[in-house]
């Protein structure tokens, strides 16, 4: 009997009470009403906690295979044109180094330069740049899929065909890398993706930035960013959107930065408040 009732009690403490804000967790990855056990978390939610942690570690440290990257795009009949791929590194020999010296991150090393230099004189409209950042896996997932969809879309609605340069990798890079790639190869308007500081829900979420005749030393408020870019944030279509906005509007006005503003779901937002309004006046 007396064993019994130990075991009983025992099944009592490893029962987990849950949170009535649990039915919100389908909205949103954000942990909230995990439930407890007895003062502690579910052991399931610690361990996806750490799952989580160690992922966004891994997205820091996990070289981005170039190679792997180069077939991919490869094997795309929209990107062919702009290929084959240009290996290039910043002046951060390692990843040690890369994280210790952001300002080494910035700038391309002098062989990268050369190379891009080599390609000939003739000025392009536009340049995609990709830079493992600070999470190579949101560019192994997502670059290939964003860019060839960003082409198509270029492809389709320009009057005017762009001169697109080959498209650019860059190791151990971060956002102003890009100003080198756009000022060697004298382009008008230069596309980074780069992999953005790894959260504990993402560790793959990837950044654009939209420079105007970028160049070495250009201040960051004359860039305009795209953030989360991933099929749970931010999805390719609505980037592509967004990202298609900008660039025509950046070669109408000449200039990126706080002085271009994102107005590409004005439309939407101005035809939502006119409904809204015939409604009220039916009423």
């Amino acid at each position: 009997m007396s064993k019994s009732k130990t075991t009983e009690q025992l099944k009592q403490q490893d029962t987990v009470h849950q949170d009535p804000w649990e039915k919100l967790r389908q909205f949103t990855d954000a942990r909230i009403g995990l439930g407890r056990a007895g003062t502690s978390l579910p052991t399931s939610e610690l361990l996806r906690f750490q799952l989580s942690h160690a992922q966004a570690i891994d997205a820091v440290h996990v070289p981005l295979d170039v190679d792997k990257l180069s077939e991919e795009f490869e094997q795309s009949s929209t990107l062919s044109p702009y290929l084959p791929i240009q290996r290039l590194h910043s002046k951060a020999t390692d990843r040690m180094e890369y994280l210790q010296r952001p300002d080494l991150g910035r700038q391309l090393d002098k062989r990268s330069t050369e190379l891009l230099q080599a390609l000939g004189d003739e000025a392009y409209d536009l340049v995609f740049v990709l830079a493992d950042g600070l999470s190579s896996y949101a560019i192994s997932h997502h670059a290939k899929n964003f860019v060839e969809l960003f082409i198509s879309r270029l492809q389709e609605e320009s009057t005017k065909p762009l001169k697109i340069a080959p498209i650019c990798v860059v190791q151990q890079g971060r956002v102003a890398v890009g100003d080198d790639v756009c000022e060697a190869l004298n382009a008008k308007q230069v596309v980074l993706l780069i992999g953005e500081r790894p959260g504990l829900s993402s560790p793959d979420s990837m950044g654009l930035y939209l420079t105007w005749a970028a160049q070495r030393g250009m201040e960051d408020s004359m860039r305009n960013c795209i953030s989360n870019i991933r099929p749970e944030g931010l999805k390719y279509q609505a980037a592509v959107h967004k990202s298609m906005y900008l660039l025509n509007e950046s070669r109408r006005l000449s200039l990126t930065g706080v002085n271009l503003k994102d107005r590409s779901e004005d439309s939407l937002l101005e035809t939502d408040q006119t409904q809204q309004f015939s409604l009220t006046k039916l009423s």
